[in-house]
């Protein structure tokens, strides 16, 4: 660090003048829009429930980096951008990161180091991370209930297991034939309010590659049904779900439950059999129109494994169209326990497709799969802090309502937002942080800002 801060290069030949670079301006940061992160992890109260449930069996006399300290650190370097442990020696010194953690960004002491950080990552027991994880859980909802009071008449809530590809020798990596790969098979959870557009994650379970969909989901499930049924009474439950968590034992499950349930299911023949008419009229209809034609039904169904349990089941039968290829029939059933029209309900089904929009921010903006220690607790621990990392992006996305960036995803409400350059100064009496004047989102920031509190002066 030393050496390339002292480092210089010159372009002659770039401008009409000679073109002096360097790396020499002290009290400097290029995350000066993390202080919004820090405001909002603030009002939620995230990082200090998140602490408070990691047990702390270090030795006090001995202790640096406080273990509040250390998670701040880690969530809010990963918000920034910074989504390896490696990270810390290059920021850890940054003015910035350090009034990320309440320190002196000027005269205080350096963050925690990555051997450091590798100790805490490894330290978490099974225990440990169920209290983070429910604690995760918990401080959205709560949010949201402070938010909405208890306005909220529907919460839906989608679960979506993802693929996290492994390149070592993980603890409980296996071959997943699906995904063709050795891999974890995270699940990863969602809860939507009422018809507002944003899926608000609130959970991440680490599980081995081979395990099944279902795995996990009904602790999952009747831990969050009972705590929503807490603290939003009037509220209806929905629980939408793809097609591998249709089994008899999920759908017992969430009836006895009394919630509303829309799941995915795979074809057979005997379904097929039943949309046989319904897809030759499709066929008629796309074969006169030569475009992309579906229709709606629904049948009454009970597998084998259902014990005689007839259920409603909604049919899609569809004609896809695409220039260039041959017509392809697409078969889609959907078992559900609701009365809305069957075209309807598909509707509603499909909605819950978001959700991989928002898996997708977590893989390729905070890098939720940066699952590399050898140890499965210590992964778990990276895609909770990741995770905790993506709640305080979603409330920054809710916070931009009315801006250009109400809809932006993570990777450019960084870019607008956060990745600001700015120099730090500081008096007896206050910090001083002077961002780029000529800051593309400087408008939306400062909106944003004020909308958490900040005086306008």
């Amino acid at each position: 660090m030393t050496d390339r801060a002292t480092q210089s290069v010159l372009f002659p030949d770039l401008s009409g003048r000679p073109i002096l670079a360097a790396f020499d301006q002290p009290n400097q940061t290029s995350d000066g829009g993390l202080i919004l992160l820090k405001a909002i992890d603030r009002r939620l109260g995230l990082t200090a429930r998140l602490a408070a449930e990691l047990g702390d069996r270090r030795d006090p006399s001995k202790v640096t980096h406080s273990r509040e300290d250390l998670i701040r650190q880690r969530i809010f370097a990963l918000a920034a951008g910074y989504a390896d442990g490696n990270d810390a020696s290059r920021i850890g010194g940054d003015p910035m990161h350090k009034m990320m953690v309440d320190r002196d960004p000027l005269s205080g002491e350096d963050l925690a180091s990555q051997p450091t950080l590798s100790r805490f990552e490894n330290r978490p027991g099974r225990r440990d991370l169920f209290r983070m994880g429910w604690a995760l859980a918990t401080t959205v909802i709560d949010h949201h209930r402070r938010r909405l009071g208890r306005r909220a008449r529907r919460i839906t809530i989608d679960l979506d297991p993802t693929d996290d590809p492994t390149h070592g020798a993980q603890q409980l990596s296996m071959f997943n034939g699906h995904y063709d790969s050795w891999c974890y098979l995270p699940m990863l959870g969602f809860l939507t309010f009422d018809e507002e557009p944003e899926q608000h994650f609130f959970t991440a379970i680490l599980r081995p590659g081979n395990a099944h969909a279902t795995a996990g989901a009904r602790g999952i499930l009747s831990r969050t049904i009972s705590y929503l049924r807490l603290r939003f009474p009037a509220a209806k439950i929905r629980v939408r779900l793809d097609g591998g968590f249709a089994t008899p034992m999920m759908f017992t499950f969430l009836e006895n439950f009394g919630v509303e349930y829309v799941v995915g299911m795979a074809g057979n023949s005997i379904l097929a059999l039943r949309a046989k008419t319904l897809m030759a009229e499709a066929r008629r209809r796309s074969k006169a129109s030569a475009q992309s034609e579906a229709l709606f039904g629904e049948t009454r169904y009970a597998a084998k494994s259902w014990k005689g349990s007839l259920r409603r089941v909604i049919i899609k039968a569809e004609v896809v169209r695409l220039d260039g290829r041959e017509p392809r029939d697409n078969e889609r059933f959907v078992v559900t326990n609701l009365r809305l029209a069957p075209e309807r309900l598909y509707e509603v089904y499909r909605e819950r497709g978001d959700s991989e929009n928002r898996i997708k921010e977590l893989h390729h903006d905070l890098e939720i799969d940066r699952t590399s220690c050898s140890s499965f607790w210590a992964n778990q621990f990276r895609i909770l802090l990741t995770g905790a990392a993506y709640v305080l992006f979603q409330e920054l996305r809710r916070r931009a309502a009315g801006t250009d960036l109400a809809r932006a995803q993570v990777g450019r409400l960084r870019i607008a937002l956060i990745k600001i350059g700015a120099r730090i100064d500081q008096s007896v009496r206050k910090i001083s942080l002077h961002l780029a004047e000529s800051h593309p989102g400087a408008t939306a920031w400062l909106r944003i800002a004020r909308g958490l509190g900040a005086i306008a002066t």
